[in-house]
């Protein structure tokens, strides 16, 4: 609805933790434009984003050593959770950006702010488990989107609620993910075959799964529904 309010903010309905990371987002990405750039850092300032990724981005190499030596070193675990805040180039930061803007107020207008952090946490993490567990890949895995992808995923609880409860087709609720796999496919082929598209499915089945117990009144939902099944 229009608000006549013009010295309204847009960012009103957005949860501030939301904006916050998206600002962080941001805001490592223009360090790294100002040190490619010649504005800041010197000589060094041009390798930051490389520096960046290769202390925090995920890569399968280092996920393989620490499995095959069962050593678990805290500068290999905390790129479970560091990843998502590095990104590829500019373009890659400004689509997570938008991506975690548009899908962040949605979840957050029907989650609980801890819900939506949580659904974010855990899906980033199942992103990069199944990143190492069943990619065989040298490229680490980098960006926000294995945790946007949780976030489809209980955007798309949502929607499957709400075809249930209009009696139409629940899998309409499975549209939107299907069109970005699809097209997630298609660029994976054109690019080369990069498979960061794994951990991005892992991370929606993480936030769609996760949506049965984190969404209000969600864990009851989920005992009538098996219930509902049993009785068939």
């Amino acid at each position: 609805m229009f608000d006549p309010d013009h010295n309204a903010s847009p960012f009103n309905d957005i949860p501030p933790v939301i904006v916050a990371l998206v600002a962080l987002i941001g805001g490592i990405e223009i360090v790294f434009q100002a040190g490619a750039a010649g504005f800041a850092g010197g000589g060094a300032g041009v390798g930051w984003r490389i520096t960046a990724i290769e202390r925090f981005g995920f890569f399968d190499t280092v996920f393989e050593w620490m499995r095959q030596t069962g050593n678990w070193p805290v500068e290999g675990l905390w790129r479970f959770v560091t990843y998502p805040f590095v990104h590829q180039n500019i373009m890659h930061a400004l689509l997570a950006a938008v991506l975690l803007l548009a899908m962040g107020k949605f979840v957050a207008e029907r989650f609980a702010l801890r819900a939506v952090l949580m659904i974010m946490l855990l899906s980033s993490m199942a992103g990069a488990l199944a990143y190492g567990m069943l990619v065989d890949e040298r490229m680490p895995l980098l960006g926000m989107y294995p945790a946007i992808y949780g976030l489809i995923g209980a955007f798309t609880f949502v929607m499957l609620l709400f075809y249930e409860s209009t009696g139409q087709n629940r899998a309409q609720a499975f549209q939107m993910i299907g069109i970005l796999v699809g097209l997630q496919l298609v660029f994976s082929i054109m690019g080369g075959g990069a498979k960061d598209w794994i951990a991005d499915i892992a991370g929606f089945v993480a936030g769609f799964g996760l949506s049965f117990i984190l969404a209000p009144d969600g864990a009851a939902r989920l005992r009538r529904w098996r219930d509902r099944s049993r009785r068939r």
